[in-house]
């Protein structure tokens, strides 16, 4: 990651003292660091394609689509079987042959929640007061080694991300992401690396995720991210059960702020590197 970035890091980076930095300082170099806001709104649609490895060492294909404002298609494929979660930008539905089901379903309340945060095209840190996100500076720290800035965005519905960002370049080699479901508090942490950059765009190619405190996990290596390709917006809406009629507006809703309404209860990690709930999401490379 260090020598992908570094000409864009060296144009970016702005020597102040580490009690001078603040949030609105930090998110700035941030976003100058993986492109910038024109860069990054430039892109209307996203498509990522690799690999994850489980627990007990099983591989799977996992494919994720986004296309803006906010609309995501998740599937993941093992011996033959695609298990597809969506959200349209008002409903969520899936399909779980794993669980020996061919038509799709609604999520529930909870997986919804999980979905909608996927769904947020950019991640909590850009444009964060137009989603209504808090933002607050957490202090230096440091993560295996490597010298941190601690920042964490606190969603409308409570949730918080804590971002790792590296000191040197300002991106994110970590986050943790704590929520609270049916008043007991779930949390994850996703180390990420490999960025590379996507239409002007840095993004990271890898993570690696797990449940603090957890000994167990999984890795997402990405093979490719594609910006700006076609992507009908079929593929986000529910399919009608064959000889049925087609789907009326239902499902599980968001939250009154329009954002969020609940989330899946497994150890499935966070939005941006979950997968279904046969298995967690990650993966990391620095």
């Amino acid at each position: 990651m260090r020598s992908v970035l570094s000409t864009l890091a060296a144009a970016a980076l702005i020597v102040v003292p580490l009690r001078a930095q603040t949030a609105d300082s930090l998110i700035s170099r941030y976003l100058r660091t993986i492109g910038g806001l024109d860069h990054i709104e430039a892109v209307q649609t996203l498509r990522r394609v690799g690999k994850v490895i489980g627990g007990g060492g099983f591989e799977a294909v996992v494919v994720q689509e986004n296309k803006r404002p906010n609309k995501v298609r998740e599937e993941f494929t093992i011996v033959g079987m695609t298990q597809i979660t969506a959200y349209d930008g008002q409903n969520g539905w899936k399909i779980s042959p794993f669980q020996g089901k061919k038509d799709a379903e609604a999520l529930s309340e909870d997986e919804l929640r999980g979905m909608v945060e996927e769904a947020d095209f950019d991640e909590p840190l850009v444009n964060w007061q137009q989603k209504g996100n808090k933002v607050e500076y957490m202090g230096p720290d440091q993560f295996e080694g490597t010298d941190v800035y601690k920042v964490r965005a606190t969603l409308p519905n409570g949730d918080s991300y804590t971002y790792f960002l590296d000191t040197d370049y300002c991106v994110p080699i970590k986050v943790e992401v704590r929520r609270t479901i049916r008043g007991a508090e779930q949390s994850y942490e996703s180390v990420l690396g490999n960025y590379k950059q996507v239409n002007g765009w840095y993004l990271p190619f890898s993570y690696e995720s797990r449940s603090i405190g957890g000994s167990e996990g999984s890795k997402v290596t990405l093979d490719s991210i594609e910006a700006n390709v076609p992507i009908d917006d079929s593929r986000f809406e529910r399919p009608a059960a064959p000889g049925a009629p087609a789907q009326a507006p239902g499902g599980a809703k968001p939250a009154p702020d329009g954002r969020r309404a609940g989330n899946n209860t497994s150890d499935a990690p966070p939005a941006r590197f979950r997968l279904p709930t046969t298995a967690t999401a990650g993966g990391s490379e620095r």
